[in-house]
């Protein structure tokens, strides 16, 4: 069955979230936002394209720092309401220079920093 990015429900922006998961290691490096020609071209050239909702643009991840990520699978949940994007991915992750934006562990009421920036 073909694939059409169309199927997916987006939110009222136009938005859906993906979740970039690391191929090898099954850790989970970042979450950020799709919209339907991000998706489109996410498939199309793999590499990860999201959209900046910052910036109102798109963001091929690592196109200035390097940090790419390459499309290994495309997965789409049970609602059709959420990606998980499983990647290749070469250097850092998160704009912080750490490998996972998910670096910060909350237990018992207590922040604790897990990993420190790349060198």
């Amino acid at each position: 069955m073909d694939f059409d990015p169309k199927t997916l429900t987006y939110n009222a922006d136009g938005l859906i979230p993906a979740i970039a998961q690391d191929a090898t290691s099954g850790e989970v490096l970042m979450m950020a936002w799709m919209n339907e020609e991000a998706v489109a071209r996410t498939l199309e050239g793999r590499r990860v394209t999201y959209w900046s909702r910052s910036r109102q643009a798109f963001w091929v991840k690592g196109e200035t720092s390097g940090h790419v990520q390459e499309l290994v699978d495309l997965r789409v949940d049970c609602d059709r309401d959420c990606l998980l994007a499983v990647v290749n991915q070469t250097g850092a992750a998160c704009h912080t220079n750490r490998r996972s934006c998910f670096y910060t562990s909350v237990n018992d009421g207590t922040e604790r920093e897990l990993m420190a920036p790349m060198a």
